[in-house]
This record gives structure tokens, sequence and C-alpha cells, in this order.
């Protein structure tokens, strides 16, 4: 008889080992779970139950634990399926039967809630429920009649008792694309892709969206996640295949910028508004990048047009301060002021505008007098080496030897001057930055005129026929 029970024992252990796990050790991981739960490391507790109910796949207290941490880590319809594990294993528990009750109701399903609470005796749960199918009927129907302003509101009450709802998620999310609310619509939907498995139609939504306000690369992240779930996605592929170009075209024009390429920045951002006819905000960043560009690639007029045109999409200070820029290169002094001024009226406190401003006026007033620039004609851009090269073909056109006395010589020697304290500052990297910044080195009254400064003495090599000469000052 003992050798038997004996037997038995070594049988019991022997089948244990088998199954891969001993009771011992799923003891072990049960404590191990409630150690972690106690210090607040759900993770690491979900991962002890995962082991537990593994070893022990019958023992319905591992799973209703295991789906304690499921609700406290959010995920509710992995806790609801723990919980109907439970109550197929124990269909009396009443723990279980209640919990399972109150995430039906936060997701929204109130029909199985109510039959949850009727089953432990929570009559007074079930009257709390009634109203709140009243109030979802009464929202369906003002979103159905396109009152979406009274919808709104009323949704998000009933939100806060079935928080884990993603139809009513979904139906504030339509009521805030109708009111243009875009960003808390693709709050709505970005949660409804947590709340529910494989939803395609929840990414393909929130991907739209993101395009809709011109967020192109987290539009290309979403899509993608729609791709994973479907690579066929019907509406995901196409769309997909659209946003990746775009992206790439966007990130290349940028890139350009960056390194100052004019003419590749300008080339993408082109094909930019070539893939995309109506979508504004994708549209808004290709044009802004071209009113850069463009008046970086001194071509003015297209500058002020893209400007223009992006500006008409988003009145920001920003755009304004870039398209004063461009009326800079062009030397339209007043349009410049008025649009930094009119970007300060948008932000009083823009750094940048109030900067631009006061450049804007000093080479206002600069340009009433001397403009070195225009002396020597050569854009603000203008490389030393392009300076050097026209300074030479000015003074060998107006070197007063070239003339004889009288009004003539007079006029070609104050040219002469013009040209030398032209390439005086504009080759002189100090020098060229105040007068970029609106200020003239060489004016006497500025107090910071150059002493010394001898407008023939870089001349010295011009000496000799046909360029010796003399100066006469009546």
């Amino acid at each position: 008889m003992f050798h038997c029970g004996l037997l038995l024992v070594l049988f019991d252990v022997f089948f244990d080992a088998v199954g891969g796990v001993t009771q011992l050790e799923v003891d072990r991981h049960l404590q191990l779970g409630r150690d972690f739960l106690a210090k607040g490391q759900l993770q690491d507790a979900l991962l002890q139950y995962h082991a537990a109910v593994e070893g022990d796949p019958n023992n319905y207290l591992t799973y209703y634990k295991r789906g304690t941490v499921y609700l406290a880590l959010g995920k509710a319809k992995f806790a609801l399926l723990d919980l109907e594990k439970v109550l197929d294993l124990k269909p009396d528990f009443t723990a279980a039967r209640l919990q399972h009750g109150i995430v039906l109701l936060k997701q929204g399903q109130l029909d199985g809630a109510t039959n949850d609470f009727l089953d432990v005796g929570k009559e007074f749960s079930v009257k709390m429920i009634e109203p709140l199918r009243e109030e979802i009927a009464t929202a369906k129907t003002l979103v159905k009649r396109g009152d979406c302003a009274s919808a709104v509101p009323l949704i998000t009450r009933i939100i806060e008792s079935c928080p884990w709802s993603p139809s009513l998620r979904e139906l504030r999310a339509e009521c805030h694309v109708a009111l243009g609310d875009y960003m808390n619509a693709i709050s709505d939907i970005r949660s409804t892709t947590k709340l529910l498995s494989d939803n395609t139609e929840g990414y393909f939504k929130l991907s739209s969206l993101l395009y809709r306000l011109g967020q192109v690369d987290e539009a290309l992240k979403e899509i993608r996640e729609c791709l994973k779930l479907d690579p066929e996605h019907k509406e995901c592929f196409p769309f997909y295949k659209k946003v990746k170009k775009v992206a790439k075209l966007l990130s290349d024009a940028t890139t350009a910028q960056e390194v100052k390429d004019s003419g590749d920045c300008i080339r993408f951002a082109n094909r930019v508004l070539q893939q995309e006819a109506t979508v504004k905000n994708v549209r808004y960043t290709a044009l802004h990048l071209l009113c850069k560009c463009y008046a970086a690639d001194n071509k003015v007029s297209d500058a002020i047009k893209s400007c223009d045109e992006a500006f008409r999409i988003r009145k920001e200070p920003g755009i304004l301060c870039d398209r004063a820029e461009a009326y800079l290169a062009g030397e339209m002094y007043d349009d410049a002021i008025r649009d930094y001024k009119e970007a300060l009226e948008l932000d009083p406190h823009f750094q940048r505008a109030s900067e631009g401003l006061q450049r804007a006026q000093q080479r206002q007033k600069l340009s009433e007098s001397r403009d070195y620039y225009k002396i020597l004609d050569v854009p603000r851009t203008a490389s030393k080496r392009e300076i050097v090269k026209a300074y030479r073909k000015a003074a060998q056109k107006w070197h007063p030897d070239n003339f004889q006395d009288g009004e003539e010589k007079k006029r070609a020697e104050k040219k002469f001057i013009d040209i030398a304290a032209a390439k005086e500052v504009l080759t002189d990297e100090e020098k060229r930055e105040k007068f970029d910044r609106g200020e003239d080195p060489l004016d006497p009254e500025s107090g910071k005129h150059q002493q010394g400064f001898n407008p023939f003495r870089e001349f010295h090599h011009f000496h000799g026929s046909p360029f010796q000469f003399k100066f006469h000052f009546n």
C-alpha cells in the first residue's frame, strides 16, 4: 500500500515536469507577480502572471489576477478576455462578474453591462445605465441633423462614463472634423486604433487628417501602420504611394534649402505643387520653401508670388518676414517695411520682424544716398570675386583719364570715388556686414568713417598708359 501511494506521488511530480512547469514554480511566479504589483511594476508583474497561466491554465484566480494587471495598464480588451475565461471556469465568481460588467460599461456595451450587474444584484448600477442610453441616442440624432456644436459636449460627457468606447470616439471625431477641429479629431481617432484590433479604417482616417494638416511625415507613419495590417488595403495602399512621394520631395527640397542649393529646392518644391493640387497645408509647405529659395536665387518676383500664395493659406508672421526679405532683395523698401509692421501686428514680440523692420528702414535711408551694390552693379548675394571683377570693370570705365576736362571729368571723378568706396566696403567682411545691416561704414556722420580712406589707392596697378593720370579738383 505504501509503495502504491509513493508511486502516485512520483507520477504526479513526473506529470508536472512533463507539462513544463511544476506547481512550485507556478506558486513562485504568482508570488513574484504579487511582489511586482505591490511595487507598481506592472509590466514585470504581467510577465510573471503570463508564466503562471502557462503553467496552470485551469486556475481561474490566476486569470483574474492577470486581468486586473491588464486593466491597470489600460489594456481593456485583454482584461476582458481574461475575465471571460474566469467566468468560464467559475461562473459564480461574483467579483469577476462585477468587474466584467464594469469593463463592458466603459466600452459602451450597455446591454452586456446590464446583464452582469443584474447577475450580481447591482440594480442601482443598472438604473445609472438607462440615462446613458438616452444620451447616446440623443447624441446620434444631433449628429445626424448636423448639429455637431451641440453633440460634442454631450458625447464628451458620455465618454466620461464610457472612456473605452471606440464608437463614441469615432462619433465625436466625425463632429470634430465637421467643425474643422482636426487636432481633436486626430486625438479621438488615434484612441480608436488602440481600442480596436486591426483598425485599418482608423489608421486610414488618421493618416488622411494628418496629411490634410500638412503633417506629411506623420501621415506616412500612420498609413504604414494600416499596410502592416493589410498590405493591399484598397484605400491605404494608393494613399501610401502618394504620401510617400510627397514626403520624399519635401524632404529633398528642405535639404536643398538647408545647403543653399536654391535650384534643387525650387525644382523639388514645384514638383510637390504638381503632385498636390488641393490640400492647402501641404501646398503651403512647398510654397514657403519656394518663397525662401526664389529669394535666395535672386528671383524676386517669383519669391513674392510664392510668398503671397503661402500667406493666403496661413496668415503667419514668419511668411510675412520671408516676403519682406524678398522685397528687400528687390530694393522695394516700402513694401518690406509694410510686411514687417504687419508681422509685428500679428505678434508684437516677434524678434525677427522687429529686427527686420529696423534693417529695412536703415536700408531705405541708405538707398537715398550711396548703394554700393548698385554702384558696382552686383546683386547683394555677390561673392568677393564677383565684386572685385565688377570693380575693375567699373574703374576702367570711369577712370578720370578717360575724360576731357570739364563737367564730364568731374562726373567721372565722383563716380570713380564711389566705385573705390564700394570696393572698400564690399570686399571687407566687417564693413560689408555693417552695410547689409543698414549702416554706411564710410559715412562721416555715422562716426564710424574709416580715417585715411583714399579712393585712388586701389589703382596703383593702373599706372602707365593709358591709365596714367593727374587729378584736377576745382
